[in-house]
């Protein structure tokens, strides 16, 4: 077995569902676990993966292992699988807060681990994800790990310093985004548009914006400039929002995700 899942919740069924479309793994070749039968049957009906429901059955088949249990349950799931996770495994996971010192004390022996912090966007094909690798992951292994994560979107390898970071900037965000999104609707649906109209427009705003941002090369600020006209409407709404607060609400948001990231 190629790549085993423990946890087969909605960030696992996104992975496995962007791996398998761009053909990394055949559905035979990946294997999930689960507490819940019905959450296996899911991504079985859903991918035609094999599931189980014993987690070490998972852990000593797999060459790739992914545990995307919550970080509350990782402790115990751990004790349950580490011995028989063998060295020449590698482990991903996606558990904010848990570190690559406190991963291998869990194990309690040297662990090839590549921690990551995916988003839920993952789940169209638009994910953005960060990936933290040990020192026992090789280069060629580093680049397989990548490949994997590059089914569901994008990957950047960076230093584990910045994860927290990570967490508020791309893995919580997307509720904010959402957030956002509801918001300008419910602004259009009080100037009288229709509420399904609404979220497309606003949705799709959002959208082409963040591609401008990723395509052009622009600074943020260079493209809002670019819509604010002399005495028009969109600058009177920045100015709106400058005087609510909404940078800096951003801001502070932001900063106490990382917070409690760094405390869990």
């Amino acid at each position: 077995m190629k790549l085993g899942f423990i946890g087969t919740g909605n960030m696992a069924g996104a992975i496995m569902g962007g791996i398998i479309k761009k053909g990394i793994f055949k559905p035979e070749e990946i294997m999930g676990s689960d507490i819940s039968e019905q959450g296996r049957k899911r991504v079985q009906d859903m991918y035609g993966i094999c599931v189980t429901g014993d987690n070490r059955e998972v852990a000593s088949k797999a060459e790739v292992l992914l545990l995307s249990v919550k970080p509350q349950f990782y402790a115990e799931t751990i004790a349950e699988i580490k011995d028989v996770v063998a060295k020449e495994q590698i482990v991903i996971t996606i558990a904010p807060g848990k570190t690559l010192d406190w991963l291998r004390e869990q194990f309690g022996k040297e662990v090839k681990i590549v921690r990551t912090m995916p988003n839920t966007p993952a789940m169209v094909g638009e994910g953005m994800t960060a990936a933290c690798p040990n020192e026992f992951v090789t280069e060629e292994e580093k680049a397989y790990v990548q490949k994997i994560l590059e089914a569901f979107g994008k990957v950047e390898i960076i230093p584990e310093r910045l994860m927290d970071a990570v967490v508020s900037t791309s893995g919580s965000s997307p509720a904010y985004v959402f957030m956002l999104i509801e918001a300008m609707a419910d602004a259009a649906v009080a100037d009288g548009m229709p509420r399904p109209q609404a979220y497309k427009f606003a949705a799709q705003a959002v959208y082409g914006s963040a591609k401008m941002v990723l395509e052009t090369g622009k600074h943020p600020g260079e493209l809002k400039d670019m819509v604010c006209s002399p005495a028009g409407t969109t600058i009177e709404a920045v100015r709106v929002l400058e005087e609510k607060g909404f940078r800096s609400a951003v801001i502070e948001a932001m900063k106490t995700c990382a917070e409690v990231s760094r405390k869990m």
